[in-house]
């Protein structure tokens, strides 16, 4: 790891400029895809990319160039094109950053176990196809697959204060997916979508259960065939983590996200229904809603010891009680709105600038198992797994599909039902959490196509969060 540390200092060391401040972030990744579509392995999508971006401070004004050629020639280029732009743009400039602090520590930061080596290409194949020649042999099951996700990413950040942070990370995201038809209805059972995902190595395989998932999936994707359609009404609603985080990410981080609030985002990815003046004051949620920004829970996707603009990161409660009490502010929106945010600026490469983004954004677990979050509901549903979401723009109204569901009578769990649906409004959504689950059914888990940005970056976002229930939810089936 962190082979061209040695190189990079040097090279950095040898840069020439006339700003008061600069700073180089070299980022190097690896990615792969590998599948295996009804026992027939498709082709492997690899992918590697390497640069560095380098930013300047002239009088104030910060400006970045981006380059593939990490030569000490290609560096020196980016740099002085970042301070001409910088000098270029000095007549515009909203801010005087003059004063804002600059990095200046060092520390590493790595995934736990990067160090072991994968499983090979071989290796994999051969458990993604033992996965898929375990799904049964039935004919309603017209289409399954059975995947893996693998990226790299190492990142040394320099700058002129002193500062150098290294991270070593690998992210693995184990699927599984299966189709059944019966000539007029089809459904769908996956191994949480697209959203399971963690930092670590081969454990990560073991903890999301990819080993034995083929036949379990598939009995499930023709349970929800034989299910009937949910029913339509108001109803308590149990949602369970992997369905809570798709919960947590549309109407609790987007909306939290402090330049949305400033309007940075509002030609593309919208606005918020949050004000600046809302911190403090705003009951976002019912008291038994604690929401932290946690950086520290290893294997979660966004863990790191440093933002990409060298901020620390430590854990940080954004809602306390049901208080909104901090945003989703990196140090340039922290400067511009004067508020306290968190280490969350982050970049999706080395061509892109950070920007205020989503990272670990959690719940809290509560007292009650998931025995007793039953137990407590007289008539209600049981969701898993999200399959649709729809949301405005200011990430308040939603309406948002699950392929589980499971109805709740009496305290007890029930049948099986198909095309589980439910909508609300974000403002008062979450003052209807009447149960928060414990430990128990407490789950890490992590989506890695989180979009935003002009131009755009799709980032990795780590989601934890126990089973929830909420109070008298507008739930309805596939033909409402």
């Amino acid at each position: 790891m962190f082979d061209s540390t040695a190189s990079l200092r040097q090279r950095f060391a040898g840069l020439r400029s006339g700003a008061e401040f600069f700073s180089l972030r070299h980022v190097q990744q690896t990615h792969q895809h590998l599948s295996v579509r009804k026992n027939i392995a498709e082709p492997p999508s690899l992918g590697r990319d390497q640069g560095a971006m380098l930013t300047v401070r002239v009088n104030g004004v910060e400006a970045y160039a981006a380059t593939a050629d990490l030569s000490q020639a290609g560096l020196q280029r980016a740099l002085e094109q970042a301070e001409a732009l910088a000098r270029q743009i000095a007549r515009h400039a909203l801010l005087d950053l003059s004063s804002q602090p600059v990095a200046t520590d060092r520390a590493d930061y790595c995934s736990p176990n990067v160090e072991r080596e994968f499983p090979s290409l071989r290796d994999c194949y051969a458990l993604l196809s033992q996965e898929s020649a375990s799904v049964p042999s039935d004919s309603r099951l017209v289409n399954w697959q059975a995947s893996l996700g693998l990226s790299t990413v190492e990142q040394i950040y320099l700058n002129t204060a002193g500062a150098e942070l290294r991270q070593a990370q690998r992210f693995v995201f184990p699927g599984m997916n299966v189709t059944a038809y019966d000539g007029q209805d089809s459904q769908s059972r996956s191994l949480g979508r697209e959203n399971f995902g963690q930092q670590g190595g081969i454990d990560v395989l073991e903890r999301f259960g990819l080993i034995g998932a083929g036949a379990r999936v598939a009995e499930q994707a023709l349970q929800l065939l034989l299910a009937p359609n949910t029913p339509s009404g108001v109803r308590d609603l149990l949602l369970m983590p992997d369905q809570m985080m798709l919960q947590i990410h549309e109407s609790i981080g987007h909306p939290l996200e402090m330049d949305r609030i400033l309007g940075d985002e509002r030609n593309y990815a919208g606005t918020s229904f949050v004000k600046a003046e809302d911190f403090g004051h705003l009951q976002y949620g019912s008291r038994l809603l604690n929401v932290t920004f946690d950086p520290a829970i290893p294997e979660e996707l966004a863990s790191y010891s440093h933002d990409d603009d060298g901020s620390a990161a430590s854990k940080q409660f954004l809602i306390r009680d049901g208080l909104l009490v901090r945003p989703l502010g990196g140090a340039l929106s922290q400067f511009r709105s004067g508020l306290d945010g968190v280490a969350n600026s982050r970049a999706c490469s080395w061509n892109r600038a950070p920007i205020d983004r989503m990272a670990n954004l959690n719940i809290e677990p509560g007292t009650q198992s998931l025995e007793q979050l039953i137990g407590g509901i007289e008539c209600g549903i049981l969701m898993r797994t999200n399959r649709s979401w729809s949301i405005d723009d200011a990430r308040n109204k939603f309406q948002f599909g699950c392929e589980w569901g499971q109805l709740i009578e009496h305290g007890e769990l029930k049948g099986v039902v198909k095309n589980p649906n439910y909508r609300g409004i974000s403002s008062s959504f979450w003052r209807n959490l009447s149960a928060v689950g414990d430990a128990s059914t407490f789950q890490v888990l992590g989506t890695p196509n989180c979009g935003k940005g002009e131009p755009n970056q799709v980032v990795r976002v780590g989601h934890a969060s126990p089973a929830c229930v909420f109070s008298q939810i507008d739930v309805f089936g596939g033909d409402a």
